[in-house]
């Protein structure tokens, strides 16, 4: 699904209205309609129960007018409070507020209304957050950041209309007092600062509503970021025939390992066989072979020439060549070490790679951003490095990485001429055309050693099965991502390892699987 901040969503909007002379009124009432709908399915609504509804004077208020009326068809006692005056409030709002009745609403202007808002909350099944929207930046002052903090204190769940109020929409930020809520039932599209820390902690389950707006208005905008939904993927995911064989599945050449990382190695073969590709061979230097015999039974493995410091040496690409000839994706790079005469083995492998590849670690580690570019193969390619690997492999400052998270993988993806999924805390997936994709699954759990070899895995599978390079890497990172949180329910995020993501590998699948 497209992913907007609140410049670009304040475009469609305006493009919405002005252009294709779809009223916002009629937005607000679908945005409010769509809202009670989402409360009737995940939430639930009885008469009589009691519902607190907040509304500030724009037109996030509107929203919250026109949800307000509607839970009062269905019988809920509303109770509905502004941060302001009413006579402050104009244009669609105004109508909302109206419709429902002026007489209807408690102003919270002073202390006293305050006392009262509060004890109401405390008895309401829910309350519906509808303070700021999309256009909110700052911090929330005075009687404004006292109703959030009250929010928060009242113990109910919180529904945020588009965005939890005191919230930046673009960057994530919340300088004050900050909504925590329940779900965030969201306009239209997803924001951006729902995906980047902190916003992700503060928005709970998102919820998209459709308000109705055409897809003429994203394509005069140009929208080019993404965050995928559950819904999506499904369709996304290589198809599996009845009738289908190991052939069928994808092949998966992993070329990997060295003396004291075996593991690496280990965790990628398996994580690939894991998610789906019906054969996984593993080429690793030859004096690890048996080690990795024992270990991985379902894993074929290739010895191949090995230096003196038993890691695989520059003698082995004649060997690579034959199996990738029988491969359909090549994972490279988990354990290979930074042995000089490994690194010039990875060199001439990608000088002349025609398969679906997925570089990590010491595989990045041997290459610099000209080579990548000035390789001679068109096959995709996908780069998985974390902040650290990206600042060596572009040269881009560390500070801008870490705070341009986004524009650096696009960066890099351009430069590169390959996909670049850049990991750590909301990983950012950048195609070559500068498309974004940033991921909404996972925890801090998955900051433990061997988590990225089975992401590599992962996507190295999704590559041979057919998948395009950015979709891969982007699936890839929203499963393993998946996979971490199955595993955090499971073990905890303390105590979970990269074997518990490992198995988790096959739940995560197995929410999406279809038919053939």
């Amino acid at each position: 699904m497209k992913l907007v901040d609140s410049k670009t969503m304040r475009a469609i909007d305006a493009h919405t209205i002005d252009e294709l002379g779809i009223a916002g009124l009629r937005l607000m009432e679908s945005a409010g309609l769509g809202t009670v709908l989402f409360i009737e399915e995940a939430i639930g609504v009885e008469p009589g129960q009691v519902v607190t509804v907040v509304c500030g004077k724009g037109n996030n208020g509107g929203d919250g007018f026109v949800i307000a009326r509607e839970l009062r068809a269905r019988g809920v006692d509303v109770r509905v409070y502004l941060v302001g005056h009413s006579a402050d409030i104009a244009g669609d709002a105004r109508t909302n507020l109206d419709r429902y009745g002026a007489g209807n609403i408690s102003e919270l202007p002073d202390g006293r209304s305050v006392a009262e808002f509060v004890d109401v909350m405390g008895k309401s099944t829910f309350v519906v957050d509808a303070v700021f929207g999309t256009g909110f930046s700052g911090v929330p002052r005075g009687l404004s950041g006292t109703v959030i903090g009250q929010i928060n204190l009242s113990g109910r769940p919180v529904l945020a209309i588009d965005v939890p109020s005191g919230l930046d929409a673009t960057t994530g930020r919340a300088g004050g007092e900050c909504v925590r809520a329940t779900w965030t039932c969201t306009m239209g599209l997803p924001k951006r600062g729902f995906y980047v820390h902190p916003g992700r902690e503060l928005v709970g389950e998102v919820h998209v509503v459709d308000i109705g707006i055409p897809s003429e208005a994203l394509d005069a905008v140009g929208v080019r970021d993404n965050v995928l939904f559950p819904d999506e993927i499904a369709a996304l995911l290589p198809r599996r025939p009845h009738d289908g064989h190991k052939g069928t599945f994808g092949r998966v050449l992993v070329i990997a390992g060295s003396v004291g990382y075996t593991g690496a190695a280990a965790l990628t073969s398996m994580a690939a066989l894991r998610s789906g590709a019906g054969l996984v061979t593993l080429g690793l230097p030859e004096s690890l072979n048996d080690v990795a015999e024992v270990k991985l039974t379902e894993v074929i493995t290739a010895p191949l020439p090995e230096t003196s410091a038993r890691s695989l040496s520059p003698e082995a690409l004649p060997a690579i060549r034959e199996l990738l000839a029988g491969a359909d994706a090549l994972a490279l790079g988990p354990g290979l070490s930074r042995n000089p005469e490994t690194q010039v083995l990875v060199r001439s492998l990608i000088e002349e790679l025609t398969k679906p590849c997925v570089v990590d670690a010491d595989g990045l580690n041997a290459l610099t951003m000209d080579r990548i570019a000035g390789r001679s193969g068109t096959s995709p390619m996908v780069l998985t490095p974390h902040p650290g690997e990206m600042v060596r492999l572009t040269g881009i400052p560390a500070e801008r990485v870490r705070g341009a998270r986004e524009e650096s993988a696009r960066d890099a993806a351009g430069r590169s001429r390959a996909t670049v999924l850049l990991k750590g805390a909301g990983t950012v997936t950048a195609s070559t055309e500068g498309e974004i994709y940033l991921n909404p699954t996972g925890n801090d759990g998955l900051a433990t050693a061997g988590s990225g070899d089975v992401l590599t895995g992962i996507i190295a599978a999704l590559l041979a099965g057919g998948v395009s390079g950015v979709r891969a890497a982007a699936l890839g990172a929203y499963l393993h991502g998946l996979a971490g949180d199955f595993a955090a329910e499971a073990r905890g995020r303390v105590g979970m390892i990269a074997g518990d993501v490992l198995e988790a590998v096959p739940a995560a699948f197995a929410c999406f699987e279809s038919g053939g």
